[in-house]
């Protein structure tokens, strides 16, 4: 463990001292300025992008290593960018499709929410102690891990109305899914001291919130997917680790910066992949 929280350590601080020394280059919002200061600083970068193509701009869009490659010769610094954003593969498509809820029991589940489901799940099994699925929803995530599970699947969430349909869905199917409507913000909130909780698509200060409680009253597991960083009541984001916090070059981020966490396209259904582009035209 000791050794897996230094190495974890050690990819923060780097990733923070990296995107710290090259700040100009990522933080001033696109258009509110006629010439960002680092189109002085690299002259020749700034040729080279403005030559872009339409179609190259889509697809480096995409594909951020490609872009990259093409310009480390003039940012050397960008032959980092492969390592720092490579993680390891947590589980296989034939892994993350077996653990898929099939279609005839997703009754009300969106596709993308089921096949999403399924490749989480695949990612954080075993599940060896009852389940929490956070911020639940109707329900779908605790319902496609249920099957993997011998301990009780339970959900909180702040809306009653989807509390109802996912305990109606649930009993519909005969899962022995268990919803309750509960605020997660609320001081008073009471988690299972033995659960494994788990969120996928937390938004914000939700999941931060779990973090939080689940370090306090140490549960025996956690595993998150958070979403939407920059839903937050902070304007300025402070991390959550007591030793990041405390890195004397930890990088200040704002509620702004963080909305660059949620603007790449790759992960995006086709319909919005097309508004982004129609609205770049604009």
């Amino acid at each position: 463990m000791a050794l897996a929280l230094a190495s974890f350590s050690a990819r923060w601080q780097h990733l923070n001292d990296w995107l710290s020394a090259h700040r100009e280059l990522w933080q001033p919002a696109p258009f509110t300025g006629s010439s960002p200061e680092w189109t002085r600083r690299w002259p020749q970068l700034d040729r080279q992008v403005a030559g872009l193509s339409d179609e190259q701009c889509e697809l480096f869009e995409n594909e951020p290593v490609a872009l990259a490659h093409r310009l480390m010769s003039m940012l050397p610094a960008l032959a980092e960018l492969p390592g720092m954003t490579r993680l390891p593969e947590l589980a296989d498509d034939a892994l993350a499709q077996s653990c898929t809820l099939a279609e005839v029991r997703a009754r009300d589940m969106p596709g993308r929410k089921r096949r999403q489901s399924g490749a989480f799940v695949a990612a954080v099994r075993p599940f060896d102690a009852p389940v929490l699925d956070w911020c639940c929803g109707k329900g779908h995530l605790a319902r496609t891990l249920l099957p993997l599970s011998q301990y009780p699947v339970s959900g909180y969430d702040w809306n009653p109305a989807l509390v109802d349909d996912g305990n109606r869905l649930a009993r519909r199917a005969g899962d022995p899914v268990h919803l309750f409507c509960r605020d997660v913000m609320a001081d008073d909130l009471n988690l299972p001291a033995d659960a494994h909780a788990v969120a996928l698509h937390a938004c914000g200060d939700l999941h931060r919130r779990l973090i939080s409680q689940a370090a306090k009253r140490r549960l025996s597991r956690l595993s998150v997917a958070p979403c939407c960083f920059h839903l937050c009541s902070q304007s300025d984001y402070r991390p959550l680790s007591r030793q990041a916090h405390q890195w004397p070059g930890c990088l200040a981020v704002t509620r702004a910066d963080l909305r660059l966490a949620v603007e790449e396209t790759v992960t995006a259904p086709a319909r919005g992949r097309n508004q982004v582009r129609l609205f770049s035209q604009w």
